[in-house]
């Protein structure tokens, strides 16, 4: 190749490299970082930057001093101006947006949000209301000195809202060792709460299903009552506290041991933690009986999930099942650890 055809060649790479360079979007630091990469929104505090280099980066809105985009987006100032138009950069954190209405002179700490052509406010986008769908199953086998087979799994749909929420869930699990069932239950439930205010709910909830291998051919809990968040940190942390009135009934297959039908109390607490790269879940139920408050029945849940890839977890946990009066024979108290592969979808 001739030396001015190289030379030609390496100068239009430099422009086409360096146009690629020009058409980023930058955001700078107080610390002096330089970002580039594509900005696909402002929203509570947080910048969020898709780069080629490091994924997705959060960056705290507080520490940036430049903000400049190479396309339009659609911007909402604090004072609740909008305008779509590209961010062009000024000094000492001074911005301007420049749209086809005009241009118009604010800073970085003056966007509340932004969002892409095509999508809407998230301000708007949070007072929806939206399905949240989940589908998890496992199974286990052994050969050898014994045999066993155990599948379990369970779907949630989940319509949630800043002021509600409303849950159709369902579980089942069967395992049989040496010919023998371990394991065969299955239950259904619905579960809404609404606010009355920032930190109290209150909720209706109704559960039914059967436990074969706990002699228990259907029963059934319905109650309501008021939740209070005792710890309301979003989108890290939440615990709530329930206490309401139940009705629990059980139908023993056993004739010998009398079957339940009593009005008592509903008890819970539900707590979700979000780690870095996991979600921990605690739930724990205790349904007392008023005729005989030592005739109860007492679940807890505690799992950590796991993200894998796309929609995919891993969920890893351990639940208890305690029952005072159980059929004869039956143990008061059921604990099964479970791992299960999650899939979650909206």
């Amino acid at each position: 190749m001739k030396p001015y055809c190289l030379f030609f060649f390496r100068v239009l790479f430099a422009l086409s490299l360096g146009g690629a360079l020009l058409r980023a979007d930058v955001v700078e630091t107080k610390t002096g970082a330089r970002l580039t990469g594509s900005v696909t929104q402002v929203v509570d505090g947080t910048i969020t930057l898709v780069t080629d280099y490091a994924g997705t980066l959060s960056i705290k809105q507080s520490e940036v001093v430049k903000l400049e985009t190479e396309k339009p987006l659609f911007i909402r100032l604090t004072g609740g101006t909008t305008m779509e138009g590209m961010v062009e950069a000024k000094k000492n954190g001074e911005i301007k947006i420049k749209g086809k209405d005009g241009t118009i002179s604010t800073t970085v700490d003056k966007v509340a949000a932004t969002w892409g052509p095509g999508q809407i406010d998230p301000a708007v986008a949070q007072l929806m209301r939206k399905w949240k769908y989940e589908a998890a199953f496992s199974l286990s086998g052994k050969t050898g000195n014994s045999e066993q087979l155990g599948y379990a799994g369970g779907a949630k749909a989940t319509l949630t809202s800043p002021d509600d929420t409303l849950l159709f869930y369902t579980d089942f699990g069967y395992q049989q060792t040496d010919k023998l069932k371990s394991e065969e239950k299955f239950h259904v439930g619905v579960d809404y709460s609404r606010y009355l205010s920032e930190h109290v709910t209150w909720y209706v909830r109704d559960e039914g299903g059967f436990d074969n291998v706990k002699d228990i051919d259907f029963y059934n809990v319905a109650a309501g009552g008021l939740g209070y968040d005792l710890v309301k940190n979003l989108p890290v942390q939440k615990l709530t506290s329930r206490a309401g009135i139940s009705y629990r009934f059980e139908d023993y297959g056993n004739p010998s041991n009398e079957d339940v039908r009593s009005a008592g109390l509903d008890l819970g607490l539900s707590h979700v933690y979000h780690f870095k790269n996991a979600v921990m879940h605690n739930n724990v139920t205790f349904v007392p009986s008023f005729e005989d408050f030592t005739n109860y029945r007492a679940i807890h849940d505690s799992s950590v999930e796991f993200p894998l890839a796309g929609p995919w977890s891993f969920r890893m946990g351990v639940n208890n099942d305690y029952t005072s009066n159980p059929s004869p024979g039956v143990s008061k108290l059921d604990t099964t650890y479970y791992g299960k592969f999650v899939l979650n979808w909206e």
